[in-house]
């Protein structure tokens, strides 16, 4: 009786989770175009990949460069809001909403939003540098500057998320901690040095280890906001995979690119939890 309560929920992973994974791993030893049958070439893709793939060095330079701008930024950002949003200040409720609205409003309408928001000739960002005597550049149409417009579009987008992951950090503190601080005659620098950033630090690895998930996963901001242009200047691990599948039909290729996604993805994960011994701050169990 239980297996059969279980049977469509486990049929479900089954039939959409498991066999692609493993169906993946297969295609990726073979060269295939949907059309035809898969033709088995054994590690051609892997080695393609590092060899005569001259997109895919961009697409991990681009990657790491999104993944450094996004990463550090939003979490410091988003532990400095978060402080400042856990004081007795009035309206801090509505404040804390405002700032997570970006969250549940589709990653799309957000990327299109920010098109607009960076438009050379009419949009708000020129606008509002043209106040202060700087001309703007063409964003979203400038090698130089196309990443970091994509980059700041995801700090803001990102960043409710983050700051409700260290509210709750913060308010799980105990205020034992800073009454006692305090007779020590510690100001208020040295209680957030001394005492918010390592009993912090569980929460800040955990936003840090899916941080870095999400931004070597980026698809949706640089392929609505700049297709990956210009000059694949913003073209990402993960477009140049959805290129070579559904644009030019190399799902072995595509399938490769997955895998060593995969790989990179759970290396930086596991150098993330070695590292973490040496900064991260468990309070022992009462």
């Amino acid at each position: 009786m239980a297996w059969l309560f279980v049977s469509p929920a486990a049929l479900g992973i089954l039939v959409f989770s498991v066999y692609p994974v493993i169906f993946s791993l297969y295609a990726s030893l073979t060269e295939w175009n949907l059309i035809s049958a898969p033709r088995w070439v054994g590690t051609r893709n892997y080695a393609e990949l590092f060899t005569s793939d001259r997109f895919f060095k961009i697409a991990m330079q681009n990657t790491i460069e999104y993944a450094v701008g996004t990463v550090v930024p939003s979490l410091v950002l988003a532990l400095v809001f978060a402080v400042l949003l856990n004081q007795e200040i009035r309206g801090r409720f509505l404040y804390r909403a405002i700032y997570f609205v970006p969250v549940v409003a589709p990653t799309v309408a957000v990327s299109i939003l920010w098109v607009w928001i960076y438009e050379p000739n009419f949009g708000i960002m020129n606008f509002v540098l043209e106040l202060f005597g700087v001309q703007g550049p063409r964003w979203l149409g400038s090698s130089k500057w196309a990443m970091p417009a994509v980059v700041i579009s995801a700090v803001w987008g990102g960043l409710g998320y983050n700051i409700v992951i260290f509210l709750a950090g913060l308010q799980a503190i105990s205020k034992d901690y800073y009454e006692a601080a305090s007779i020590d005659g510690a100001t208020g620098f040295h209680r957030f040095r001394h005492v918010t950033l390592p009993l912090l630090s569980p929460v800040t690895f955990f936003v840090l280890v899916l941080g870095v998930i999400g931004a070597f996963q980026v698809f949706t901001a640089p392929f609505v906001m700049t297709g990956g242009g210009p000059a694949n200047a913003t073209v990402t691990l993960v477009l140049h995979l959805y290129r070579q599948a559904f644009q030019y039909q190399h799902m072995g290729l595509a399938s490769a690119l997955a895998y060593v996604l995969f790989i990179v993805v759970v290396a930086l994960t596991v150098i993330n939890f070695r590292l973490q011994r040496f900064w991260v701050f468990y309070e022992e169990a009462k």
